[in-house]
């Protein structure tokens, strides 16, 4: 509001003795568009707020919970590109993470409008705090409103100061959480959580509570890092293309098979698997989970987890214990139902475009996504992969590309790293899950998860080429540039990298 009515430097010319009405003309948020970056917990209760003011909510976070985002009146857009693009007023709303650090740079100012104005009460760093300046001074946008800096306080004359002295900004020194009630309602929560400890009942956020009791530590901890692995798997691997196709999952079955059935309590795996799906989206000062608290944090996300155990199957793949992790879409999202040939083909992805051959997605919009493993001799192992079938330990760096299961595809992926400086530790190679099955011969009407990429073959017939994966284990970071020249005609169909 200060930044729509110009209240900083109405306040200062006032105090100066000085009366300009003219000079000082505001907008309305009435009807405006806010963007939001970042659909959390904080990022929805402004939206519920700025919705009770009459503006227009639009939103990208390719985690949001599309329910809770459709609930506080929400558009979900697909990009933050098209986001900036038709933002009148852009917050942010995310922790500042690798991903999010100088997200709103030269270029992202350069593509609003330029009556737009930006908000930044999160974290310091995520807007670039010397392409703003120069985006104020150029009129290539209207105004800004900070709280936060990269340096804090702003070393003087640094981009910070500048800002902070520029007429266009109102800026404060981190107030965020400098309240009386926000500092009573700390107090209040400390001795509340006090009594109810000494009553009898677990503390609701104990920052030092293990996430595996001592005396479940030696049988269920292997299993700890297995689920938890699963998790982080999910959320940098199956998630990353759910959400180019704006169907990342929020409700996930997590099934214990064999001997883990028999356990008295899963709370540690239950942590563990929230622990996995949220750190690599999560800045880490701000990830604390553990057996005490994941409940309440998966609640606070929008997430429903759904354990269940059977006893009769774990043996399955040859191990008395096996877990199994299946998102799927929540059948109360909004477009849960909506289905098209369009969702389970997609003729704009990168691979497409360079080979003129449709392309399916590497994750079908309406397939569960599975992810499975098991533990031997106290080593955690990945069974399954989304559609494919694999065997490897889920550590350090590893690179995974989905490609066509066709002579050669190794070789171009191996030359490729080798140019780019990237040692390959170990790989493998994981074709489609038997389970997976035949589409039918047309190519209409498909079962999802159950065909292979079809190929137009000169307009004479149609061919069929199998998928598969590899999954290759590297030593140091892959820079975005290598992986995205691995895509491509001769290259493969789709590449993620995974830090676990």
């Amino acid at each position: 509001m200060a930044v729509a009515r110009n209240i900083g430097d109405a306040y200062a010319s006032l105090k100066a003795g000085k009366w300009e009405r003219s000079r000082l003309v505001g907008v309305e948020v009435k009807g405006k568009t806010l963007a939001i970056i970042g659909l959390g917990k904080v990022g929805l209760t402004v939206a519920r707020i700025a919705n009770g003011l009459g503006m227009n909510l639009i939103a990208y976070d390719p985690y949001a919970n599309p329910s809770l985002a459709a609930a506080a009146s929400v558009d979900l857009l697909p990009s933050l590109a098209e986001l900036l693009g038709k933002a009148d007023f852009l917050t942010l709303h995310t922790p500042l993470i690798a991903s999010t650090k100088g997200m709103i740079g030269q270029a992202e100012l350069a593509s609003m409008k330029p009556t737009a104005r930006i908000l930044n009460v999160a974290r310091g760093g995520m807007i670039d705090e010397t392409a703003l300046l120069s985006a104020l001074e150029a009129g290539t946008i209207a105004g800004a409103g900070i709280d936060v800096f990269t340096t804090e306080p702003p070393v003087a004359d640094s981009p910070a100061a500048r800002l902070i002295a520029h007429p266009k900004v109102v800026a404060t020194p981190h107030l965020g959480a400098s309240t009386v009630e926000a500092q009573e309602n700390v107090s209040i929560d400390v001795c509340t959580q006090v009594l109810s400890i000494l009553s009898g009942s677990l503390p609701r956020s104990a920052v030092n509570a293990p996430i595996i009791l001592p005396e479940e530590y030696r049988t269920l901890q292997p299993f700890v890092l297995l689920v938890e692995k699963m998790g982080s798997l999910y959320t940098q691997h199956l998630a990353r293309s759910a959400a180019q196709t704006q169907s990342y999952r929020t409700t996930f079955d997590v099934t214990y098979e064999g001997s883990l059935a028999t356990l008295n309590s899963t709370q540690p795996l239950f942590a563990a698997l929230v622990k996995g799906l949220l750190t690599p989206i999560t800045a880490a000062e701000t990830l604390n989970i553990n057996i005490v608290n994941a409940e309440l944090v998966a609640r606070e996300r929008g997430m429903r987890i759904n354990e269940s155990r059977s006893r009769e199957s774990g043996d399955k793949e040859g191990y008395s214990s096996f877990v199994t992790l299946r998102a799927r879409r929540d059948p109360r999202s909004p477009s849960a139902s909506r289905r098209s040939q369009d969702q389970y083909f997609s003729t704009s992805a990168v691979a497409g475009e360079k080979a003129g051959r449709p392309q399916r997605s590497g994750q079908d919009t309406e397939q569960d996504h599975v992810i499975a493993g098991f533990v031997s001799n106290n080593t955690a192992y990945i069974s399954r992969l989304g559609r494919f079938s694999t065997s490897f330990v889920p550590q350090g760096v590893l690179l995974i590309c989905r490609n066509y299961d066709s002579p050669g595809k190794i070789g171009v992926v191996g030359g490729r790293l080798g140019r780019a400086g990237v040692n390959i530790r170990f790989m493998s190679v994981a074709p489609l899950d038997s389970d997976e099955g035949e589409g039918e011969e047309d190519g209409v009407g498909l079962g999802l998860g159950k065909v292979d990429s079809v190929v137009e073959a000169g307009g004479q017939g149609k061919g069929r080429e199998k998928e598969a994966l590899m999954i290759l284990g590297v030593d140091g970071v892959v820079e975005d540039s290598v992986r995205r020249d691995l895509i491509g005609e001769d290259g493969v169909l789709e590449a993620s990298v995974v830090v676990l």
